[in-house]
């Protein structure tokens, strides 16, 4: 204590220490400790949030870093002046967080790590993949909802601009897009989802449930990555109406219904069948 007391004299110190939680891993002397806490070195824990995931699931990884409670993140992700200042017509910043790894020290508070993951949000949707959606005729709105669901729908670089361009296509000749991510999110809205989507599941009367209404869905449904915001702005030119998984994280791609409904007998109903996984 003696030692500190006189290397906050020494240094003169003493009224700019910056209160928070410090981390010492090597020897220091104590005017080297002092400078750190005037500098205000405060140890930054880093929590990531994944690609693709929603606000209640962003709360709950929020909730387990140890920064607060979840419903504090969910809160926060409600505020009024956020909202408003992306995205008027929304209610809350679903898609507007932008999915990353941000360092933070452990007092910090749910608005401001919101606060944070929004401009970072603004700093990837950068003015050209804005003037480009503006070109294609899509608010910032719907070209986040539209990479939200590519987000979704694959984990694959080389296919997000695939994936996009099925959806830009279904969009221009007024088909379905029969996404079945926006089912989950309309399930979990409505507090039906069980992990497991079902056929009648598809039935869900939701503005959500795109095999039931047309067009883009309300909103954004999860978190799209940079990635994902480009590829919903700059679709690979082909001329593609579906796509099926192979069951192995890629999907193969069809033009025509009879193109498409072979590829699902080849992937889906041949393979668990052959898999043990139908009768």
């Amino acid at each position: 204590r003696l030692a500190y007391r006189y290397a906050l004299w020494r240094t003169g110190a003493g009224r700019d220490l910056k209160a928070g939680e410090y981390r010492f891993d090597r020897p220091m002397t104590p005017i080297e400790v002092v400078r750190k806490i005037q500098r205000g070195e405060v140890y930054l824990r880093p929590v990531t949030f994944p690609e693709g995931l929603t606000i209640a699931e962003m709360a709950a990884i929020y909730e387990r870093a140890g920064f607060g409670r979840a419903a504090e993140f969910a809160e926060a992700a409600r505020r009024g002046d956020l909202v408003a200042a992306l995205d008027p017509a929304a209610e809350d910043l679903e898609g507007y967080l932008f999915p990353d790894t941000y360092a933070l020290p452990r007092r910090a508070g749910a608005e401001e790590l919101v606060r944070l993951m929004v401009r970072r949000f603004e700093r990837a949707f950068d003015a050209p993949l804005r003037e480009e959606a503006a070109r294609r005729g899509l608010t910032v709105r719907q070209a986040v909802t539209l990479a939200s669901l590519v987000e979704k729908e694959t984990g694959r670089p080389d296919e997000r601009p695939l994936v996009a361009a099925v959806y830009h296509n279904r969009l221009r000749v007024g088909m379905p897009l029969q996404c079945d991510p926006t089912v989950i999110y309309a399930l979990q809205r409505d507090g039906r989802w069980s992990g497991n989507l079902r056929r009648e599941d598809l039935r869900i009367d939701s503005p959500y449930n795109t095999y039931r209404y047309p067009g883009l869905p309300p909103g954004p449904i999860a978190a799209p990555g940079r990635a994902s915001l480009e590829a919903a702005v700059r679709p690979a030119e082909v001329p593609y109406l579906y796509f099926v998984s192979r069951n192995d994280g890629s999907h193969v791609f069809a033009t025509t219904l009879v193109e498409h409904n072979r590829n699902v007998r080849q992937y889906q109903v041949l393979y668990f069948r052959n898999s043990g996984g139908g009768r």
